[in-house]
C-alpha cells in the first residue's frame, strides 16, 4: 500500500488542495531546516498572510532534524523511531473546518483507508477540551479517551501567538511485545505509539499570557509517515519497513555480515543518513564549513565512521543512492535526476573523509585510553581541525563508554580559531521582515508587474510603508520607506536578478522619488524609495525604470546561456546551485566535482559567444508546468513556480522556466567574457563574467594595460619584451647565487651540553642553505636563523640529532615577530611584520633551546 498517495487522495477527495513537499531549505530565517508539515504554512497561521483558496491543504512533507533546536542527530540508529529526515503527512483548515470534521476524518482515515483495528486504537485530549472529547465519543469508546495536561496535549508555535489543545491518536503494539512498568496508556514506554496528532489552533496568546479564542481557528495536523508505515507493516520498529529495509540489505551486502537488529545500530544509522544526505544534495545543499552545509558533512561523515565500524575502508554511501531512488524516486522526481550528481558529491565527500578518518581515530584512542573522567577538549579539537571529526561524531563516539569531552576547552580553542579566521557563522538566513503585508493583500492582492514590454508606467500608489514596514498615508519630502503601485514596471529582486532602481515622476515629469531597490514580499511588488517630495497614497506617478536594466538583462540572459554552455560540454550532471545577476556582472554557482582546464573555461566562453553572434531571437511563453517540462525547460528546486509559468528560451540553445527580464535576441548580449573561475564549496564551482557595456569596458581596460606595458618595456612586442626580461632576472638571479656562494655566513655558535647552538641575524644571503650547510657540519645541531626584508623578517629553524621540534619552536617564537608558520621537525620556516623585534626574539628562541635541550 502507498500510504503517502492513499493519504494525499483521501484529503483531496475531502476537498483539499494537494501541495508538493516544500524545500528543506525554509523560506524563514528562524530555521534552518523544515522541521515539521505546518511551516510552508507558518505565515498563513500566525496572519501574516491571508488563507489561500480553497482553505484546506494537505501535504506530504520532507522535514530534517539535524540541527539547531530540533536535532535528533545523537539518538539516530539507538531508538526505533529517531530520523534526521523524515516524512510528515498532514492536513490543515485555515479558518475552514474545525475539529469536528478534523477528528471524523482522521478516524476514516486510520479505520477505513488504513484498516486498522478499532480496539487497537486510543486517544487522547487536553484536560480541559470537553468538546474534542464529546466529539470522539461519536467514533471510540468512552474508555478508550484519556485527558492529558499541557505537556502532552497543549500545542505553541512560540510564547506568543496562536495555540491551542491538541488530541493524539495512539496505536497499542501488544502487551506480547511491551510488559514494562510504564507500557500503559499515558506511560513512557512504547507499547502505545502515537501515531497522530491533531491539533486545534483556537487561541492567540498574548506577552502576558493570557489566551483569547481566535474568530477563525484552524487545524493543523502531523502523522509521520515512517510511524505509520510500521504500524500498517506490523513492524516494532520504523527501521524494519520497506523504506528502510532495502537498504539495510544492500549495507549487509557490502559488509558480508547478516545484519541484527540488537546490535545493528550502525546500519540503521546509514540507513537513515543516507536519506537526509541525499536529499539535502538533491535540493541543492552543498558540504561546507558552516551553517546547513556543515550540518551536512556532519551527517554525512557520522554515516561513514559507522560504515568504517563494519570494515568498510573505502567510499560506499553513494553505492546506496540507487536503492533509495528506488524506493522514493517515484514520488520525488528529482531525487531520480539529480541522482549522478548527489552519488559524485557524495563520494568526493567520503573520500576526503576516508583520507583522514583512521589517523583521527588512532588519535582517539590513544587519548581515550589515558581518560579517566573528561575527554580532551583539545584532542577534540585536534580531531575536528585537523582530521575533519565534527564534534558531535567524537561525542557519540564517547557516548558509547559514558565518557563525556571537556566543552569548556574545546570551545576556548574553537573561539580562538573563530577570531583568527573571522569566520563566525552568520545565522541560517536574512532578518525576518513583519509589516503590514496581510493588510495589503487583503485590501489589494498582489499588484501587477509590467515591466516585461515596458519600462515606465502611469500608475497609482496603493500604499506607502516607512522603512519598518508599518503603513502610512503620506512620506514627506526626504523619508525613506516603500511604495506598493497598482501597476509597476519596476522588477522585484527574485531568481539571482537584482531588482530594479528608477525614479517616480509627477504629471509634470518632476522627480517625486527616487527608487533604489525592488523587492518581493508575500507576492507584493514593493519599490524601497526615498522621496524629494511629499508622496501620499492615491496619487498618480509614472514609474521609470532606470536604464541599468538593460545591461541587467544582457546579464539574465547570459546567464542562460552560461548554464547551457555548461552542460553541453562539462555535461548534464550541470546544475544551478546559486546565481547573481547585476548590471556589471553575473556570477553562476553549478555543481561540478573539479575546477575547469583552461581549455574548458575557453569552450565555455566561445559557446556563448558563437550563439550570441548567431543572432538568436529570444522567446517568452506561458504555459502550464508540465508543457513547460515537455519542452524540455530546465526548473530550479525550491523556486516557487505557479500553475502557469514563463518559459524563456533562445532557439534550441536554452529554455528554462525563468521570470527574470531577458533581451529580444542574443546579439544584444553582446561580447562574453569569462572573468574567473573558483570553488565555492565541495562539488560546487562558480563562474564570474561580464557582458554588453562591462564586458566593453573591461576589454579597454586592458587594451590601456597593454598600451602601458609596452611603453614601460620599451618594445613594440610586449611579449618579447617580457621574455628579454626573465632572461635578466635568471641571469641576475644565478650571479647572486654564485655570490652568496662564495660568502660564507658568519654566524655565532655556542654549545648547549653536546649540542651547538646557533641563533643569529644574517644580512644577506639564503638562510635555508645556511642551516643545510650547519647541519652537514655537525652531528648535534639546533639553528633559527632571522633575516630582515625591508619591513619584514625571514624566520627559518632546524635540528639534527635532538629532540627540538624545528617546526615546534618556530610556532613558539614567530608571533613575537608579528607573524606565523611551522614546518617538519627538522626544518621550518615563518614569516613576519616586526623586524623590531629580532632582539628579543632571539633571546627567547635561546632560551627555548636551553628549556627543551
Amino acid at each position: 500500500m502507498d500510504i503517502r498517495q492513499a493519504f494525499l487522495d483521501f484529503f483531496a477527495s475531502k476537498g483539499h488542495k494537494v501541495y508538493e513537499s516544500a524545500p528543506l531549505v525554509p523560506d524563514d530565517a528562524t530555521l534552518l531546516f523544515t522541521n515539521a508539515g505546518m511551516v510552508p504554512f507558518k505565515n498563513i497561521f500566525t496572519g501574516e498572510v491571508p488563507a489561500p483558496e480553497p482553505p484546506r491543504a494537505t501535504s506530504c512533507q520532507t522535514c530534517i532534524r539535524a540541527g539547531g533546536k530540533h536535532n535528533d542527530l545523537e539518538n539516530v540508529g539507538h531508538t526505533a523511531r529517531h530520523h534526521t529526515f523524515f516524512e510528515m503527512l498532514g492536513n490543515f483548515s485555515f479558518g475552514d473546518y474545525f475539529k469536528e470534521e478534523a477528528i471524523a476524518y482522521a478516524w476514516e482515515f486510520v479505520t477505513e483507508v488504513l484498516k486498522l483495528p478499532k480496539e487497537k486504537l486510543w486517544v487522547t485530549v487536553h484536560e480541559s477540551d470537553d468538546e474534542a472529547e464529546a466529539i470522539w465519543k461519536k467514533h471510540i469508546s468512552a474508555d478508550r479517551i484519556l485527558r492529558m495536561g499541557d505537556k502532552d496535549n497543549f500545542w505553541q508555535m512560540g510564547d506568543t501567538g496562536p495555540c491551542g489543545p491538541c488530541s493524539e491518536i495512539f496505536y497499542d503494539q501488544g502487551e506480547e511485545h511491551f510488559n514494562g512498568p510504564e507500557d500503559y496508556m499515558g506511560g513512557d514506554g512504547d507499547r502505545f505509539l502515537e501515531i497522530w496528532n491533531l491539533v486545534f489552533m483556537q487561541y492567540e496568546r498574548d506577552k502576558a499570557g493570557n489566551l483569547t479564542p481566535l474568530p477563525k481557528p484552524s487545524i493543523d495536523t502531523g502523522m509521520g509517515l515512517e510511524r505509520v508505515t510500521a504500524v500498517v507493516e506490523g513492524k516494532l520498529s520504523n527501521y524494519d519497513t520497506e523504506l528502510f529495509m532495502p537498504i539495510i540489505r544492500e549495507v549487509e551486502k557490502m559488509v558480508g555480515k547478516p545484519y541484527v537488529y540488537e546490535s545493528g545500530a550502525s546500519y540503521r544509522v546509514i540507513a537513515d543518513h543516507l536519506r537526509s544526505t541525499a536529499f539535502l544534495l538533491a535540493q541543492g545543499v552543498n558540504f561546507a564549513n558552516e551553517g546547513r552545509g556543515y550540518v551536512l558533512r556532519r551527517i554525512l561523515r557520522r554515516a561513514v565512521r559507522h560504515g568504517y565500524m563494519l570494515g568498510l575502508r573505502e567510499p560506499f554511501m553513494h553505492r546506496l543512492v540507487d536503492v533509495l531512488v528506488e524506493i522514493m524516486g517515484n514520488h520525488y522526481t528529482y531525487l531520480k535526476e539529480k541522482a549522478p550528481a548527489v552519488k559524485e558529491a557524495m563520494r568526493l565527500e567520503e573520500a576526503r573523509f576516508f583520507g583522514t578518518i583512521a589517523a583521527g581515530i588512532e588519535l582517539f584512542e590513544k587519548e581515550l585510553a589515558k581518560t579517566k573522567e573528561r575527554f580532551s577538549g583539545a584532542v577534540a579539537f585536534k580531531l575536528y581541525d585537523t582530521y575533519g571529526f565534527p564534534l558531535d561524531l567524537t561525542q557519540d563516539m564517547l557516548k558509547e563508554k559514558g565518557i563525556e569531552v571537556d566543552i569548556a576547552e574545546f570551545e576556548r580553542l574553537m573561539q580562538a580559531q573563530r577570531e583568527r579566521a573571522k569566520a563566525a557563522w552568520k545565522g541560517s538566513g536574512d532578518a525576518r521582515v513583519e509589516g503590514d503585508f496581510k493588510a495589503l493583500l487583503e485590501a489589494f492582492g498582489p499588484n501587477a508587474f509590467v515591466g516585461y514590454d515596458r519600462l515606465e508606467e502611469k500608475s497609482r500608489v496603493l500604499a506607502l510603508l516607512d522603512e519598518r514596514f508599518a503603513r502610512v498615508k503620506c512620506l514627506e519630502p526626504g523619508q525613506a520607506g516603500w511604495v506598493m503601485l497598482e501597476r509597476t514596471p519596476l522588477y522585484a529582486e527574485s531568481g539571482g536578478q537584482t531588482g530594479d532602481r528608477g525614479v517616480l515622476l509627477d504629471q509634470n515629469g518632476q522627480t517625486v522619488a527616487e527608487a533604489v531597490d525592488t523587492k518581493k514580499f508575500f507576492d507584493l511588488n514593493l519599490s524601497k524609495i526615498t522621496t524629494k517630495t511629499k508622496l501620499c497614497e492615491n496619487d498618480t506617478v509614472t514609474a521609470v525604470v532606470d536604464t541599468s536594466r538593460r545591461e541587467i538583462a544582457k546579464h539574465h540572459s547570459a546567464t542562460h546561456l552560461l548554464h547551457s554552455a555548461l552542460r553541453e560540454i562539462l555535461g548534464d550532471h550541470v546544475t544551478q546551485a546559486g546565481s547573481l545577476v547585476e548590471a556589471d556582472r553575473l556570477r553562476f554557482d553549478f555543481s561540478h566535482p573539479k575546477a575547469l582546464t583552461a581549455e574548458e573555461i575557453a569552450e565555455v566562453e566561445k559557446w556563448v559567444n558563437d550563439i550570441i553572434e548567431r543572432g538568436i531571437a529570444g522567446e517568452t511563453e506561458e504555459m502550464d508546468i508540465e508543457s513547460a517540462k515537455a519542452k524540455g525547460a530546465m526548473a530550479l528546486f525550491g523556486e516557487k513556480y505557479g500553475e502557469t509559468v514563463r518559459v524563456v528560451s533562445f532557439g534550441d540553445a536554452s529554455v528554462e522556466l525563468c521570470g527574470g527580464t531577458h533581451v529580444k535576441n542574443s546579439a544584444e548580449i553582446g561580447m562574453f567574457l569569462i572573468t574567473k573561475e573558483s570553488g565555492v564549496s565541495a562539488g560546487v564551482r562558480r563562474i564570474e563574467a561580464v557582458c554588453g557595456h562591462a564586458a566593453y569596458e573591461l576589454v579597454k581596460g586592458m587594451r590601456e594595460t597593454l598600451a602601458t606595458i609596452t611603453r614601460e618595456l620599451k618594445a613594440k612586442d610586449p611579449m618579447q619584451g617580457v621574455v628579454k626580461l626573465q632572461e635578466q632576472v635568471k641571469t641576475l638571479k644565478s650571479e647572486i647565487k654564485e655570490l652568496q656562494k662564495g660568502k660564507k655566513a658568519d654566524v655565532k655558535t655556542e654549545k648547549i651540553g653536546d649540542t651547538v647552538v646557533v641563533v643569529d641575524e644574517v644580512d644577506a644571503g639564503d638562510i635555508k642553505q645556511m642551516i643545510d650547510d650547519l647541519k652537514n657540519a655537525h652531528d648535534k645541531v639546533a639553528v633559527m636563523l632571522f633575516q630582515k626584508k625591508g619591513d619584514k623578517v625571514l624566520i627559518a629553524a632546524g635540528q639534527k640529532g635532538t629532540n627540538v621540534k624545528a617546526g615546534a619552536w618556530v610556532k613558539e617564537i614567530a608571533p613575537m615577530l608579528g607573524g606565523g608558520g611551522g614546518g617538519r621537525d627538522d626544518f621550518a620556516q615563518a614569516g613576519g611584520k616586526k623586524p623590531e623585534a629580532i632582539s628579543e626574539a632571539k633571546t627567547k628562541a635561546l632560551a627555548y633551546l636551553k628549556e627543551h635541550l
